[in-house]
């Protein structure tokens, strides 16, 4: 086993602790074990070539972390609109929606700003949000990095064509992000005088959560920016500066390839024990899906929420194939309440147990029984642990997945920044459209 035992529960920045300790004791002994070095070893020259992005920008998702000049243009354009609607909008899909769900559900679920989020393009639930609204106090935010997304584009149209219809200015109604240069989105915009944020063009959407693709909505929903960026910017440093026994994704990059090579463990499995992180894990499916999936190789992403999924596919996990690794997020502030009342123990003696228990402990004791019962049956698990979910520890955790994810690729060979394979279907789906055949 490699030199990392001390490790075991180093920061993967200060805002996050990875324990591996389960995956450990899983991979020790034959040729996981072996597996696990050899790709620890492999991880180095994806770390360097990392580091050498970090410091030259030739990644912006890495280089985003490490400024704040683009912040005070955001903050303005969102003070600017902050008294003019009651209900905000996103347009988007994928890398262009997913990002700001997973920033946006740590705001509170009445706040002004949280935006609703229109990612799927589904006619009648479209039409329902449209209905739903006071056009006349409505802001649509239509993000697209190519400016040419065919979802977001109808959206917007149907959309423009309703605000004019209340008799509201479209212009006033819009914020459109989309890259520089001409696209269809931008001339839209341009028509109608809305205003534009651009994109960085060589951004990869997936990416985006720390742009303004993310920080806009979050911005509106009364999140901190700053803070989001300096929990990002720490879990780069703590993931670039030594070597891989150092760099807690290259760690769990690695863990993952020597699973996956050595037991056919070829499906990952998020499960984030906080309703709030469930955007997050949508993101991460995403990320690691686009990334790896190449070549006839890639991990599986599968998502699931605790306990709610205990109930719903530990069985599967316990007692199914063993083909799946899996990484428990575990968020260790409790709320003082709700507390199971005490009168529990009278009317239900076989609950006194539970009774005067806060759900929280609840919840914690649940998510230690899984873990546990995941390492007793012999399944790689690991822990990621937050102290608290805020927006500097976010901002770690969508760093180290973006780190864990590109060091995933360069392991097994794969472009982690591009999907050609997609592309095939929107053109398809254009022609079937032009043909009158959909």
């Amino acid at each position: 086993m490699p030199d990392i035992a001390a490790r075991t529960r180093s920061g993967v920045a200060p805002a996050v602790e990875q324990d591996l300790a389960p995956c450990l004791a899983a991979a020790r002994g034959g040729a996981c074990e072996a597996a696990f070095g050899a790709a620890l070893a492999r991880c180095r020259p994806a770390l360097d070539e990392a580091r050498r992005a970090h410091d030259d920008g030739a990644w912006p998702w890495l280089a985003l972390p490490r400024r704040d000049d683009d912040i005070a243009a955001l903050e303005a354009t969102v003070a600017a609109r902050r008294g003019s609607f009651d209900s905000l909008v996103l347009l988007g899909a994928g890398g262009s929606s997913l990002g700001a769900r997973a920033l946006c559900a740590l705001a509170p679920p009445d706040a002004k700003g949280a935006p609703r989020v229109c990612d799927n393009l589904d006619a009648r639930g479209f039409a329902a949000t449209l209905a739903g609204l006071d056009l006349s106090r409505a802001l649509f935010l239509a993000v697209s990095k190519s400016g040419a997304t065919a979802e977001t584009l109808a959206q917007f149209a149907v959309a423009a064509d309703a605000v004019r219809a209340a008799g509201a200015a479209a212009r006033d109604a819009f914020l459109v992000v989309c890259a520089p240069g001409d696209n269809p989105l931008r001339r839209l915009a341009d028509r109608m005088g809305a205003e534009v944020v651009d994109h960085p063009p060589d951004l990869p959407g997936r990416y985006s959560a720390l742009s303004a693709v993310g920080l806009l909505p979050a911005l509106f929903a009364g999140l901190d920016a700053r803070a989001l960026r300096a929990g990002a910017a720490e879990a780069a440093d703590g993931a670039l500066d030594g070597d891989p026994r150092e760099s807690p994704p290259a760690l769990g990059a690695a863990l993952q390839a020597a699973f996956a090579g050595t037991r056919g463990a070829g499906v990952s499995v998020l499960l984030p024990y906080d309703d709030r992180l469930e955007p997050f894990a949508a993101w991460w499916r995403q990320l690691w899906a686009e990334s790896l999936g190449k070549d006839g190789k890639g991990a599986t992403p599968a998502t699931a929420l605790g306990p709610r999924d205990q109930h719903s596919q530990l069985q599967l996990w316990l007692d199914g194939p063993a083909d799946k690794f899996f990484t428990v997020i575990a968020v260790d502030e409790t709320p003082e309440a709700p507390v199971a009342p005490p009168w529990l123990a009278t009317a239900a003696p076989e609950l006194a147990w539970l009774a005067g228990a806060r759900l929280g402990d609840l919840v914690a004791a649940m998510r230690r029984a899984t873990v546990e019962s995941l390492a007793a049956a012999g399944r790689p698990v690991r822990v990621l642990r937050l102290a608290a979910l805020d927006e500097r520890r976010l901002g770690a955790l969508l760093m180290h997945f973006m780190i864990e994810t590109v060091v995933a690729a360069r392991l097994s060979g794969a472009n982690p920044f591009d999907q050609p394979a997609v592309e095939r279907g929107k053109r398809l789906a254009r022609r079937y459209l032009e043909e009158g055949a959909a």
